[in-house]
């Protein structure tokens, strides 16, 4: 009998995991499903047509990452220009992002999916999809998270298609309120043909050509070309160790990974759970240190998985080199009582706001997402994966597995970097680990800021400091899942960001 306990983004995706886990399901299968139920219920927040990274830990052999991230389109070889179509968003605190066909990017979390099912799973695809068929054909309450960003999004940016429009606005055009039924039209027959076709048909067959033909005719890149050539590709995964844990994270190119090896470094050495001011400076200063190396080295780097690798070798010597909104991205962590573990992170972006008619699929606008595609739509040769921050994770020691993650942009690795130094360094339970106040440094052009949780008794330090008034979203939504083969189950769903788990299995 194998039981699975997973941490994901809803009530409703965790319940699409317990389903799966009843079903026979291990813990690939399981984070999968709830995976795929988050990204088609969360509108704006993310989507499938964007991008998904999977850690896996199997209990007999090596971590490995499947890299299902975004890439450059243009394999049809079109020089025509793009029109750039700026968003200005008051949404935290003011952001602009680019939208519309010219920013949509190649998607590859289906392929990551379906690549982790076949080699890990234990049980049918189409069983695995079902719960998100379900979801989308009975509707599914629109999240206080999804809400809040379509509070400023949803006109300039998910205004873009009568489809998506339709499904998130009422008749009087005016933005469903939060716990509201969403049906997105089409949504469900879409995800039924993917249950029975697996990724064939978004990647080669009518799927694929309504995607292509819909972003093509509105002014953009990606082609067919682009969508047949996709393949998720399995990584070794940058390994690092903190206390007597042994860290399983993604690797180069995408950043995630590298950074939290960083973020980790000045604790890695430690077993000793002593925490004191000078404990809390270091994680401020690690996170000073890394996040501006990442902002003047690597974001602005032709070869980004050469100038992490540069960069985790000035970790091995010790040596690092001295706006309000929340994420773009869902995130799933489950276990097994087999000591098997899975992470997933996914995003879409902003959301470029284009659904092609007949499809129910939000496109993502990561080729526009300016903070992480420094380049804009000139990011590189066709094929060529986009930066990002995901950082899903999976940790072992003695007889206990760990699966971890969180959503949260630039904090995402600082979020991580905290509950993994709590929970690995500190000692503390793995609730308090998850529940524990944070800080973030918020690393600027010319200065940099401090923002802090509250009742942190902070150090002296010389960046000026932003007070939140509570736990704040802004600060990630760490998800982790604990399996020991001596204590059992332990599961923690960060209280900053509504989320669900489960316990299930047969």
């Amino acid at each position: 009998m194998t039981r699975v306990a997973t941490a994901t983004s809803s009530t409703i995706a965790a319940e699409a995991a317990a389903q799966v886990a009843d079903d026979g399901g291990n813990a690939v299968d399981c984070a999968i499903a709830a995976a795929l139920v988050a990204m088609n219920t969360e509108p704006g927040v993310c989507a499938l047509a964007g991008g998904a990274f999977v850690t896996i830990w199997p209990a007999e052999s090596d971590p490995l990452t499947i890299d299902g991230n975004v890439a450059v389109p243009g394999y049809a070889g079109t020089d025509k220009p793009l029109q750039e179509i700026a968003v200005d968003m008051e949404y935290g605190g003011g952001v602009r992002t680019l939208v519309g066909a010219p920013s949509v990017a190649v998607p590859g979390a289906l392929a990551a999916l379906e690549l982790a099912a076949t080699r890990y799973g234990e049980i049918a695809w189409s069983q695995i999809v079902k719960p998100a068929i379900d979801c989308a054909r009975s509707g599914f309450p629109l999240s206080t998270a999804s809400h809040y960003y379509l509070e400023y999004s949803g006109q300039s940016i998910f205004g873009r298609s009568a489809d998506g429009h339709r499904a998130l606005h009422d008749s009087a055009d005016t933005l469903r309120t939060a716990g509201e039924r969403i049906i997105v039209p089409h949504l469900a027959d879409t995800l039924d043909e993917i249950a029975r076709t697996g990724s064939e048909s978004f990647y080669r067959g009518e799927i694929a050509a309504a995607i292509a033909n819909h972003v093509q005719a509105a002014g953009g890149r990606l082609c067919r070309d682009d969508l047949s050539r996709y393949t998720a590709i399995p990584r070794p995964c940058l390994r690092s160790t903190l206390a007597d844990w042994h860290i399983a994270s993604n690797p180069p190119p995408a950043v995630g990974g590298t950074m939290l090896s960083a973020l980790i470094s000045g604790f890695r050495d430690s077993t000793a759970g002593r925490w004191d001011e000078q404990s809390l400076l270091k994680i401020i200063r690690l996170q000073r240190s890394a996040l501006g190396y990442r902002r003047n080295k690597l974001d602005r780097s032709d070869d980004i998985e050469a100038a992490c690798n540069e960069f985790l070798a000035l970790l091995d010597d010790l040596a690092i080199p001295g706006s309000w909104q929340s994420a773009s991205t869902v995130h799933t962590s489950a276990v097994d009582s087999a000591g098997n573990a899975c992470a997933i992170t996914a995003s879409a972006g902003y959301g470029s706001g284009e659904m092609p008619a007949g499809t129910g699929l939000w496109l993502n606008n990561c080729l526009g997402e300016l903070e992480l595609n420094r380049r804009g739509f000139d990011a590189g040769p066709p094929g060529r994966r986009l930066p990002s921050n995901m950082t899903p994770g999976a940790a072992r020691r003695k007889d206990s597995v760990l699966a971890f993650g969180s959503p949260g942009a630039d904090r995402i690795t600082t979020a991580l970097q905290q509950f993994l130094v709590n929970f690995m360094y500190r000692g503390m339970p793995l609730r308090d680990a998850v529940d524990a106040p944070r800080v973030h440094v918020e690393v600027g052009e010319e200065n940099d800021r401090l923002a802090a949780e509250p009742s942190l008794d902070l150090p002296s330090q010389s960046m000026p400091v932003t007070r939140y008034p509570g736990l704040n979203m802004y600060f990630g939504g760490v998800g982790a899942a604990l399996y020991s083969a001596t204590e059992g189950f332990d599961i923690a769903a960060d209280p900053r960001r509504a989320g669900g788990t489960s316990i299930a299995g047969r």
